[in-house]
């Protein structure tokens, strides 16, 4: 995260009223203002293949990408494929089913996908360019935390850890079926509730990690949090799979990248402070959400988001730090 940083200080600074979000705050999604009520919310995601079979990784890359809009409270419109697929193999019938597979998660969301753009890759990958409305007023943002807001995340951690496992064949059929399962669960239904309960500030977790988003949030938002780690829900047999050492690069970067940022009680295990730093692929939703409103929260997840829970807290403290209990 922090090379990126870097990178990113050199965007030009945007000035335009309507522009509501950009890069600057680190959001999921860039917003635009196109009436009073109304605004445009539009991302794009891509990546390599995160499983073996074509049809799962079509789903797993359209739900990622679609998972920017709900973090932002937006309701999805339609969207674009990315495409980069080696020549060769399109007789194959590769491709196709990765197109299914990002269209029958499309189909779901409920929009339809308007065309795209292609190109010759010797590594295959794919996404979407997304597009998505919401009120300006009813955003959800990095922002919008505030001391007391109960932290709600909506999916277990550690399908970075499994995907590694899955490449190495190191892990269950049983636990790769689980990964792909909450990996391909669209974000919708845990948006809609936030929305019910007007939840203001939020993120999905993706590549930088639990930690990593959890801390641009509270940067954006000049808080602090405190994490309870026997909440944290986790994949089934992440954990055995961390510390055998199925651990991909993107884990250990974020690891070392808060480090400054987390206070860790001594009692956390290893496996732990691993999954929640690990680098996921279509994670869930952490939510921000008024005291008075979390068990309405909890409530409406229920059974409609997999593995939702309660983990913590934000708290008045030095913006972007993270007590781990």
């Amino acid at each position: 995260m922090s090379e990126l940083t870097q990178v990113l200080r050199h965007l030009m600074p945007v000035d335009d009223a309507n522009a509501l979000v950009d890069a600057s705050t680190g959001d999921d999604a860039a917003v635009y203002r196109i009436a009073p009520d109304r605004a445009l919310v539009v991302t794009v995601d891509f990546f390599v293949p995160i499983a073996d079979d074509p049809f799962d990784f079509g789903r797993i890359a359209a739900a990622n990408a679609l998972s920017d809009l709900y973090a932002m409270g937006a309701r999805p419109l339609f969207a674009l494929n990315l495409v980069a697929f080696p020549r060769k193999l399109l007789g194959e019938g590769l491709l196709e089913e990765i197109l299914r597979g990002g269209g029958e998660a499309c189909r779901e969301a409920g929009i339809p996908v308007l065309g795209g753009h292609s190109i010759d890759d010797p590594e295959p990958k794919f996404g979407l360019v997304a597009v998505g409305e919401a009120h300006p007023d009813r955003l959800m943002t990095n922002s919008g935390a505030r001391p007391g807001d109960v932290l709600v995340l909506t999916k277990p951690l550690g399908t970075g850890v499994v995907a590694t496992a899955v490449k190495a064949g190191q892990a269950s059929d049983d636990v790769e079926r689980r990964a792909v399962s909450v990996m391909a669960t669209l974000n919708r239904a845990a948006a809609e509730a936030a929305q019910a309960c007007g939840v203001r500030a939020g993120t999905d977790v993706t590549g930088f990690g639990l930690l990593g988003h959890l801390r641009n949030l509270l940067r954006a938002s000049g808080a602090a949090a405190t994490l309870r780690w026997a909440g944290v829900p986790f994949l089934e047999g992440a954990q055995e799979l961390g510390l055998a050492g199925h651990v991909p690069g993107g884990t250990t970067r974020n690891l070392a990248d808060t480090a400054e940022d987390v206070t860790w009680h001594p009692d956390v295990p290893t496996a732990v402070r691993l999954l929640m730093a690990d680098a996921q692929t279509s994670g869930g939703l952490l939510l921000c959400v008024a005291p008075e409103r979390a068990g309405d929260l909890v409530a409406r997840l229920e059974g409609r988001a997999p593995g939702a829970a309660v983990i913590g807290e934000v708290v008045q403290g030095r913006a972007g730090s993270i007590a781990v209990r």
